[in-house]
């Protein structure tokens, strides 16, 4: 008879102890709801039309693939400074090939993956 007792209260207790851990959830999801709105209320709106970035006037900027013919490297040994490497694109050092065949400049793969090289 004691054990049933101790069954009942046990289950009593189980039960108010989830509905106390339900109503804590549900006031965190309430309190985290009403934080987040208060935070998205300071951000700035987002832009209007009128804002919006616009089409250049010459129509989409398209991709301009081309070949370059890479620097000599010093043989000597000596280092290259930043300096004496160039800017890049457009820089005196580099320059563009005389084809601009993509098939002229396909070569062999270099081992990166899918290269055909040994497992």
């Amino acid at each position: 008879m004691k054990s049933m007792q101790w069954e009942m209260a046990a289950s009593s207790g189980t039960a108010l102890l989830m509905w106390l851990v339900g109503l804590v959830v549900v006031g965190v999801l309430l309190a985290a709801f009403f934080w987040g709105r208060r935070i998205r209320s300071r951000e700035p709106a987002p832009p209007t039309p009128e804002e919006q970035p616009k089409m250049p006037e010459g129509g989409p900027v398209r991709e301009i693939q081309e070949f370059r013919e890479p620097n000599e490297v010093p043989r000597d040994g000596s280092r290259l400074t930043p300096t004496e490497l160039g800017d890049g694109y457009g820089s005196p050092s580099t320059h563009r090939s005389p084809s601009q065949d993509p098939e002229d400049h396909k070569k062999p793969g270099g081992g990166s993956f899918g290269s055909g090289g040994l497992g």
